[in-house]
């Protein structure tokens, strides 16, 4: 992997350093970039925690919680003794403001270093941090703050945190993280669409039938039954995840690669996106919620058998919805957007399914009803399909599907990189293309609000479905409407 041309050192604050998020997925990614060269001169990690640690017993807690997650080829006993050689521990209360003096003192060892700031703790502490990191005289003119989601409940609560965190940094400073935006396969797609003429002329409508993105899992809500309780699949998954997705799909051609370039075209779909009127989210929305049953020999529990969900939640862990984009490249196209835990199969994908042509000149049933599909896979396997009809072997001129497939995975060993690792380096460059604006954000708020109000006010009640199944059958309705399916079911 290519890391940025000329790192400047820097000091990494990791405040949530001891939570699963930083083991998990942070620690093993600096790591990465460390073993790369993308940590230059006396760059550090400093982790910041209420946990009574010192820097040895942090160490331990990296060797046990972060060393497992580094890819096993990529690991190196020595390099991974260099690498927390860098690293610091600080104890900070975060709503203390005279507790930050350590951080400071711990800082102020390289005070050259650029000091970048990861929120990895939950938003209602981003405030707090923000304001103390300032009124400490923590944030210098280069400094950068990157803020993990969720960013509210919804559009007042969003800007009310980011007014919070703008009074200590300014727009260019924050660096807004939807994970997914990390993934090669996304980066790909951006590389398909502009990098490639064989596209363009096919990426609108009257070529394009209708776009589906899907991000399925197959487990339930594990211990996140509180937070998960409060939040749900359309604010969980929708606002962020599937809504930037639909974005990078649909935007047009932007200028060039840097970071307003392309947010100023996301944030054209978002604003062009038809608005969720009350009938339209009746008629074009479906909510689910898992109920328990066997799946091969485990007997799963439902989501209100889960631990920390009310008996009587009504919080939804499945949404499909259908909405149009209203601008002249896409006028009249569908977009279907599903997401839900407790699902047959985890698979993350965006399938675009071109017309049919206007006349077949075979005979064969295949031939007649066949249809041209290109499938973006982010997981399980990153891969990039296009599904297109040749003729079969012999002396009749019979056709029959083939896939032309990309496995990403195997042809640039991109199982190696995980999400954080790529907005890890561009975090470190200051490249914001990889993040959200706050915009966007509020646009991507301002279209699902009505949503969520309309399921409030009508009393739209989760649809139950089984575990391990594709979700409520009423999602497949919202396609049926039009004689579509959903891809599964075309396989």
């Amino acid at each position: 992997m290519s890391e940025h041309s000329d790192p400047q050192p820097f000091d990494l604050v990791i405040f949530g350093g001891t939570g699963d998020l930083a083991m998990r997925k942070l620690v093993p990614a600096l790591y990465n970039i460390y073993k790369n060269g993308g940590m230059p001169g006396e760059s550090r990690l400093i982790a910041v925690a209420r946990t009574d640690l010192d820097v040895a017993a942090f160490h331990d807690l990296m060797a046990s919680d972060a060393q497992p997650h580094v890819h096993p080829d990529l690991f190196d006993a020595d390099t991974w003794a260099t690498f927390i050689s860098r690293v610091d521990f600080v104890r900070i209360d975060l709503m203390d403001g005279a507790s930050y003096a350590a951080l400071g003192e711990c800082l102020d060892k390289q005070p050259g270093n650029t000091r970048l700031y990861y929120l990895s703790t939950g938003p209602r502490l981003f405030g707090p941090i923000c304001n103390h990191l300032s009124a400490n005289g923590l944030i210098k003119s280069d400094s950068r703050v990157a803020v993990e989601k969720p960013l509210g409940h919804d559009r007042a609560s969003a800007n009310e945190i980011n007014d919070l965190i703008a009074a200590a940094f300014n727009e260019t400073q924050i660096f807004r993280i939807d994970h997914y935006l990390g993934k090669e396969p996304v980066q790909n797609l951006i590389a398909l669409r502009f990098g490639n003429s064989l596209f363009e002329p096919l990426w609108r409508r009257g070529r394009i039938r209708d776009v589906q993105i899907t991000v399925a899992e197959e487990l339930g809500i594990g211990r996140r039954g509180e937070f998960y309780d409060r939040t749900g699949a359309l604010r969980d998954m929708v606002q962020n995840h599937l809504l930037q997705l639909l974005c990078i799909i649909a935007m047009e051609p932007p200028i060039s690669v840097d970071g307003d370039s392309i947010r100023d075209e996301k944030l054209k779909v978002l604003r062009s996106l038809k608005p969720m009127t009350p009938e339209r989210v009746v008629n074009n929305t479906v909510r689910g919620q898992y109920v328990g049953g066997t799946l091969g020999e485990a007997e799963l529990p439902g989501y209100l058998d889960e631990n920390g969900v009310p008996a009587d939640s009504q919080t939804e862990t499945f949404v499909a919805l259908k909405t149009t984009i209203e601008n002249w490249r896409w006028a009249g196209v569908p977009f279907y957007l599903r997401t839900g835990k407790r699902m047959q199969t985890k698979v993350s994908e965006i399938v675009i399914t071109f017309d049919s042509l206007p006349h077949s000149i075979f005979s064969d049933q295949i031939a007649s009803n066949s249809v041209n599909r290109l499938v973006i896979q982010l997981q399980p396997v990153e891969s990039i399909k296009l599904h297109i009809l040749s003729k079969k072997p012999g002396d009749a001129l019979t056709l029959k599907p083939v896939m032309l497939d990309l496995d990403l995975s195997q042809s640039y060993n991109a199982n190696y990189i995980n999400a954080y690792q790529r907005l890890l380096v561009d975090l470190i460059a200051g490249k914001q293309a990889l993040f959200m604006r706050r915009d966007e954000q509020d646009a991507a708020w301002a279209w699902i609000d009505p949503i969520i109000e309309t399921w409030r006010a009508h009393g739209v009640a989760p649809k139950p479905y089984r575990v391990g199944s594709w979700g409520p059958a009423a999602s497949g309705g919202l396609l049926g409407r039009r004689g579509l399916s959903w891809h599964e079911e075309t396989l």
